[in-house]
């Protein structure tokens, strides 16, 4: 991956090889269909997802897995058992390449997220009353 200014994700997409493309694309249209009011764009040079100035969630593609961002404790507690199987880290999710995309789950994991993303905005806007 040499190429590190994309404009779009279609950019970001076409950038992977065509196995990788498959992948993404299908992780791309269950967040699209979870999250359709987002908008969708490059940040930190991978595909993202935003709603209301703030970023819901990040995928990228590598040569053997591909990843969502960012997880978080509620969220892999949320998922515990359906994510068992997937390697999860500190802020990420990978799932294998080799394995077809969880696309029901993807799609919950980004209702998750904007649902968190929500509620933060709220305590944000609640705090700001108080102060």
């Amino acid at each position: 991956m040499a190429k590190t200014n994309f404009k779009s994700v279609d950019e970001y997409i076409a950038s992977r090889s065509p196995a990788v493309q498959r992948v993404l694309k299908r992780v791309r249209s269950a967040i699209r269909k979870a999250v359709p009011e987002a908008q969708e764009v490059i940040s930190y040079q991978i595909a993202a997802y935003k709603m209301h100035g703030r970023t819901v969630i990040y995928f990228a593609g590598w040569d053997q897995h591909y990843s969502l961002y960012p997880s978080s404790d509620r969220l892999v507690a949320a998922f515990k058992d359906e994510l068992a199987r997937y390697e999860v880290s500190k802020g990420t999710i990978r799932f294998p390449l080799s394995e077809p995309v969880p696309v029901n789950l993807v799609e919950r994991i980004a209702k998750f997220k904007l649902k968190e993303a929500a509620d933060r905005a709220k305590a944000k806007a609640a705090s700001k009353v108080h102060r």
